[in-house]
């Protein structure tokens, strides 16, 4: 009888079934179908379920089918224990999200909107269409959209899933505020982007992976970019269309930085984990900055409170490093990053190629083949750290302070051992480093009008101590500049496609340069402040077919009674879809560059000085420089061809480093660098390919010398850079790329009369200066990328790269000395580039 009940209750059920497919019930009410159905029990929280409902099957299922139903169609977790028991959860169900982004105005599609899962590096670019898919997320996960000159928004992924697969409408409304839009969403690899004023922007959240990088090295990416060059291979002397590094205006978080690279030139000193992003500019500068007659890098820090702690750690064959977000409430965060070298404690094969690199025609390398009996000893170390305070007053108005520090240490010691096996020793130390202190107060007193307020405080120092056994002298040099500065930019929004911009700037720039020698004893101090006063306005208009920016900024020197003006332009005009037009010019200046004062030195870092103009001997530099090009896009490939023309007037022989007969000349002259830009990238979801080639003239003015005209020391005729890049897999990718370009100018001693004698001291006699050209400059590159999870909450990534994958030995500098032992001759120096260097990287972010 009991068995006749329950076969009537099965058919009663299946009855249920059938009559009910494609209609739409509670799901606590198919639970117990399933349950009457299948002789099984559900665990679940009713509160879980009771506001649910769930489509009926068409068909009937069996209980495996029925739980994979479940779990597609609904955002609960449905796991069969055992054949009896079947648990429902809440947590940890993961999804997939699917959304098409449009523009509020006309609902067209927008291409190269970047949304990232929060608190993670998981992300998705939208197509052509405006469509994305984020497979296999946590449900509770919120995602983050985001592209520049639209609101960002915030969306929780469980609110773009369909047990269909359906993609939902997303509308970004835009920001009125933000006129300079991107143009190219993916330039040369994710998260490099170009704004529609030319300048370049680097995303390091997003950032893809380059020929040779492990890290997003700030410093080390923009050298893709045609016209931007390294002549030695050194972050520390960037060349931008001819400029020497000095000429580089490079500002963290507003305040003005006077030190680059670690390892003396071979590492950006900047941590990319913090940084948000970075905005170089080669020309059309806004008129709110100046004191660079090169370039602008303008590097921003994250600057959003999150609700949640965010962090990461790294470990790469050089450094460790480790960032945090700390939100102390709604309104207030901790922003931290540090990194530090564990060179001093264990050495890597990276570490050994970038220190021979580096010290290569230094003391450390010298000293142990020239003095016989004798041993040395160094001790490299770096770190840099940054902090900074967030703090949202109101939706109005926000605080932001911040420090960043950057150092580098390295002690050498000597050993000499004489006849009687007693025991000489001597300890030479060498340290970099910079600290900048900033304040920022950003305003919105009403919808048009805003302003931002900036003071800071910069300290660069270099401080070496070389004791010398075999001359028993020791040798001090110290270089400090202290800058200080406050700027308020207000700005008015006329309409929404126009803004104009008003400002001040006030800079009080000091600069100590000290050497003292012993036996003979010798001591040299100099110290010099310079204020200077700027005022500057423009106008930033964007709508429709056009863009520009005009702008004039007056810079008024205290000490001098000196007025500059400089006037700014950058237009952009589409011609057509695929063709747009492109004028860019502007005058600058800058009363700070670097000077060498010996070539006969420890480490070469130390006479590499920071000097103030004194509108004599040195004068304040001053350049004037126009472009003109023609972009074309269309389906995602891009050409971009300029023109440029530049003139520096005021630089001095001194911060040249000469290997001539004009090296401890003193003179004042110029430099002109024309050439053309050229530049061709498509890109695609997972592929990226580029091609970029420089044509340029550079040379040297000197009145006061003979000739009066040569090439400049950075002149590079043709430069070219290729690469590649490819994701394999969704979390696999790989780059490869390589670089060539025509060898740096260097001269050569007259042949049979190399050497020349001028009382007491013997010179190299050097021919015509900058006569004679190295071999081409030639580098493979390549870098792998894997991507995945330690947990739900942890990502992952690992990372190699190889830079000079061929072992090529490139000569970057070639100069010559008399010889020791025959003073009627001259031999050859030569500095040798990285050969084949490998490094890996391991990161974890939560």
């Amino acid at each position: 009888m009991n068995r006749l009940i329950l076969y009537i209750f099965f058919f009663i059920c299946s009855v249920g079934f059938s009559q009910g497919k494609g209609k739409e019930i509670p799901l606590q009410e198919f639970i117990e179908l399933t349950e009457a159905k299948f002789s099984v029990k559900f665990s679940y929280a009713v509160e879980d379920v009771n506001t649910l409902k769930i489509l009926l099957p068409k068909e009937d299922m069996s209980l495996s089918e029925t739980i994979t139903y479940l779990n597609k169609r609904t955002l609960l977790n449905f796991e069969i224990i055992d054949e009896r028991y079947i648990t429902v959860s809440a947590l940890n169900k993961r999804i997939d999200a699917c959304g098409q982004i449009l523009i509020s105005q006309d609902k067209s599609p927008l291409l190269g909107v970047n949304i990232i899962v929060e608190n993670t590096s998981t992300g998705a670019v939208s197509d052509a269409e405006g469509y994305f898919r984020l497979n296999n997320i946590p449900k509770n996960a919120q995602l983050i959209i985001s592209y520049i000159g639209f609101e960002t928004k915030i969306i929780a992924a469980k609110d773009l899933f369909s047990p269909d697969g359906n993609c939902f409408e997303l509308v970004l409304e835009e920001d009125t505020e933000e006129l300079n839009e991107i143009l190219i969403t993916k330039f040369l690899t994710t998260g490099l982007e170009k704004r529609i004023d030319g300048s370049t922007v680097l995303n390091t959240e997003v950032f893809g992976i380059l020929p040779g990088l492990i890290e997003p090295d700030i410093l080390q990416s923009i050298q893709v970019l045609p016209g931007v060059e390294s002549a030695d291979e050194s972050i520390a002397n960037i060349n931008v269309r001819g400029g020497t590094n000095d000429q580089n205006l490079i500002l963290w978080d507003g305040i003005k930085m006077y030190h680059s690279g670690h390892f003396f030139g071979l590492i950006s000193a900047y941590n990319p984990n913090l940084t948000n992003k970075v905005i170089v500019s080669k020309n059309g500068t806004s008129s709110e900055f100046s004191d660079g007659v090169s370039s602008t890098i303008n590097i921003f820090t994250k600057d959003e409170i999150n609700q949640d702690i965010k962090g990461g750690a790294g470990l790469n064959l050089i450094s460790g490093d480790a960032f945090l977000e700390i939100p102390v409430s709604s309104q207030l965060a901790l922003h931290i990053s540090g990194r530090r070298s564990f060179t001093d404690a264990f050495t890597t094969p990276t570490y050994d190629n970038y220190f021979e690199r580096s010290f290569q025609d230094s003391d450390i390398n010298t000293n142990s083949e020239s003095i016989n009996n004798s041993s040395t000893d160094s001790d490299f170390s770096f770190y840099d750290y940054t902090a900074k305070v967030l703090f949202d007053l109101n939706e109005n108005h926000s605080f932001r302070a911040n420090v960043i520090q950057i150092k580098n240490n390295l002690d050498y010691s000597e050993q000499i051992t004489t006849e009687d096996n007693s025991t000489t020793s001597r300890t030479s130390n060498l340290q970099q480093e910079n600290l900048g202190v900033g304040a920022h107060w950003n305003s919105k007193w009403s919808k048009r009008w805003s302003s931002h307020f900036i003071a800071y405080y910069s300290n660069y120092n270099v401080d070496a101590t070389d004791t010398r056994i075999e001359t028993d002298q020791q040798v001090t040099q110290t270089n400090d500049v202290l800058d200080t500065g406050l700027k308020l930019n207000v700005n008015y929004n006329l309409k929404p496609h126009l803004n104009l911009l008003m400002g001040y700037q006030l800079n009080e720039t000091g600069i100590l340069n000290e050497t003292t020698v012993s036996n003979p004893a010798f001591g040299r101090t100099k110290k010099d402040v310079l204020i200077n006063h700027s005022l500057f306005t423009e106008a930033e208009y964007n709508k429709g077919n056009t863009y520009f920016r005009i702008g004039v900024r007056g810079n008024y020197f205290q000490k001098f009674e000196k007025f500059l003006v400089e006037p700014r332009l950058n237009i952009r005009q589409k011609l057509s879809e695929q063709f747009a037009l492109k004028l860019e010019g502007e005058f600058k200046n800058q009363s700070a560059t670097q000077r060498i004062d010996f070539q006969d030195d420890f480490l070469g870092v130390e006479n590499r000085r920071w000097v103030l103009a004194d509108n004599n001997e040195i004068p304040i530099s001053t350049s004037k420089q126009g472009s003109f090009g023609i972009g074309y896009t269309k389906n995602n490939f891009n050409i971009d061809v300029t023109s440029f023309y530049k003139e520096v007037d005021g630089i001095t022989a001194s911060n040249q480093g000469f290997y001539n007969n004009f090296q401890f000349r003193s003179a004042t002259g110029s430099y002109t660098a024309k050439g053309l830009e050229f530049l061709a990238n498509k890109t695609a979801l997972n592929y990226s390919a580029y091609l970029s080639y420089t044509y340029s003239t550079n040379d040297y003015t000197f009145e006061a010398f003979t000739p009066s005209s040569f090439p400049n020391n950075v002149d590079i005729r043709h430069s070219v850079n290729l690469g590649f890049n490819y994701d394999i897999l969704e979390r696999l990718k790989v780059a490869i790329g390589g670089q060539w370009r025509s060898g740096r100018p260097y001269t050569i001693p007259v042949e049979g009369n190399e050497t020349v004698q001028d009382g007491n001291t013997t010179f190299v006699n050097y021919d015509s200066p900058n006569g004679e050209n190295l071999d081409p400059f030639m580098r493979l590159d390549a870098s792998l990328s894997y991507d995945f999870k330690l947990s739900s909450n942890i990502n992952a990534s690992l990372k190699a790269g190889v830079l000079n994958v061929t072992n090529e030995r490139n000569t970057i500098i070639r100069y010559y000395e008399v010889d020791p032992n025959d003073d009627q001759n001259a031999i050859e120096i030569e500095n040798r580039s990285l050969g084949f260097t490998p490094n890996l990287s391991f990161r974890v972010r939560f």
